[in-house]
């Protein structure tokens, strides 16, 4: 009988995919605001192996702390400015209404208040393009445009760690610790390659399935791989 496969075992929450979320520095999230902008001092730049990014840590005048993606050209010690009428400068955050067409930001919430969702990894940025209907329309970073509620949060920048892609990772190791950290698994091996034992398209000496791809919605969990209760197959006219 053949050994359970991979999509069973990372169902199944074991340790050896479950992502090591007690070494993140921090959760990344806006704080709620009501009324007057406060402002907020960066105590530090940190590293957490969970994120691309660098991250700042903010403490604000009202007691609280935050952490945010930190912007290209941000500096520890410097001032940052959260809530309705903030000052339009590097780090702060404001309503995406409040923000000048053309102004680059990162950290956008999808809903208001959410705490922030999109445009978080390093050397990435939208761009507002302009407001239409009482939306705001943002260029992404794909170069697709997206409107959002006015009350949705972002902060004015770009995302520090440009290049980050670029750089290689030389060795095989390198890779697999990177990706180990957010518990992804490395090498990624397809199914025609393992042995029979391990996959249901395995065991032929070609990269071949050897059986039909499309699986039955009732097949069991060992058999569901491929293209599952799929309407129709093939390239489309």
């Amino acid at each position: 009988m053949g050994t359970p496969i991979i999509q069973q075992r990372r169902g199944k929450g074991s340790p050896t995919y479950r992502a090591p979320s007690h070494r993140y520095f921090g959760e990344i999230k806006y704080v709620a605001v009501v009324g007057k902008a406060i402002r907020g001092e960066v105590l530090d730049i940190v590293n957490s192996v969970g994120h691309s990014a660098p991250l700042m840590l903010i403490k604000y005048e009202d007691g609280r702390n935050a952490l945010l993606p930190a912007p290209t050209g941000i500096r520890k010690g410097e001032d940052v400015w959260l809530g309705d009428g903030a000052r339009q400068k590097l780090g702060s955050t404001l309503r995406l209404d409040e923000i000048p067409s053309g102004t680059f930001i990162f950290n956008i919430e999808k809903k208001p208040f959410d705490g922030g969702q999109l445009v978080r990894t390093s050397g990435t940025t939208a761009q507002i393009i302009g407001k239409e209907e009482g939306k705001i329309i943002v260029r992404m970073p794909s170069k697709r445009t997206i409107a959002f509620d006015p009350n949705c949060r972002a902060t004015i920048g770009i995302v520090a760690g440009g290049g980050r892609t670029e750089k290689p990772f030389i060795k095989a190791g390198k890779h697999h610790i990177a990706r180990k950290a957010r518990g992804k698994l490395h090498p990624h091996v397809c199914g025609v390659a393992m042995n029979a034992k391990d996959h249901p398209f395995g065991g032929t000496h070609r990269r071949t399935k050897g059986r039909p791809t499309t699986t039955s919605r009732h097949a069991p969990p060992g058999r569901k791989v491929g293209l599952i209760a799929a309407k129709k197959t093939g390239r489309g006219k």
